[in-house]
């Protein structure tokens, strides 16, 4: 199983990015699908997750600016993040709970993480 994450970059504050990750392999499932993020110094934690019955999840800290979404036909997430802040900034990484057997407990799978920099 592979996470190809993608659509990080610099960004002015107020300004917006939109990532994506996809997942390929041998999959039999993929449930929930998700972002998380890590700044220098700081643990990585939760930024969104969706199930694959399309119920969303959001930090405290990016509800009302992020919005996710996922196409299931292609094992794709998406993360639109909308004014952005200089908090923001961190290595946002994409984690899937993949099925690879029939009957499988889905397991967790990261991405390589892509960098998401605001500047003030």
């Amino acid at each position: 199983v592979q996470l190809q994450a993608s659509g990080g970059g610099l960004v002015q504050a107020g300004g917006s990015l939109r990532l994506s990750c996809v997942v390929s392999g041998n999959i039999v499932s993929v449930e929930a699908i998700g972002w998380y993020r890590q700044a220098p110094g700081k643990q990585r934690e939760l930024v969104s997750t969706i199930t694959d019955g399309g119920m969303t999840n959001y930090a405290d800290t990016v509800k009302g600016r992020f919005a996710i979404s996922r196409d299931n036909a292609k094992n794709m997430v998406y993360l639109q993040m909308n004014s952005l802040k200089p908090e923001d900034t961190a290595v946002y990484y994409c984690n899937a709970k993949v099925a690879i057997l029939p009957g499988m407990t889905p397991y967790d799978n990261w991405g390589q993480g892509t960098q998401v920099t605001v500047s003030s």
